[in-house]
């Protein structure tokens, strides 16, 4: 069975998570943005979610993680919670 490791950036507005993804694409430090900026108590710890498999997150959360490029911050995903930078930090 598939497996991931990723952490995001939960906020609340699309232009706030485009804003967000354009520092990061400029050099800020994901793990700082997601704790300065994340509406998900991961946040504190750099928007680590930790291990996890198929099923386990949202759908539209799903799709990204174990579909799309690892290594990269992709976004922003709109679920029912707001709006996602996501960055898959690896997949097996």
């Amino acid at each position: 069975m598939a497996r991931a490791r990723a952490r995001h950036i939960l906020v609340s507005t699309q232009q706030e998570c485009e804003d967000i993804k354009s520092k990061i694409e400029n050099g800020e430090d994901f793990a700082n943005m997601a704790q300065q900026y994340s509406q998900c108590p991961s946040g504190r710890q750099g928007g680590d979610l930790g291990e996890f498999g198929p099923g386990q997150m949202v759908k539209e959360f799903d799709e990204v993680v174990f579909n799309e490029e690892v290594g990269k911050v992709h976004g922003p995903i709109r679920t029912q919670f707001g709006y996602h930078l996501i960055e898959i930090t690896s997949r097996t």
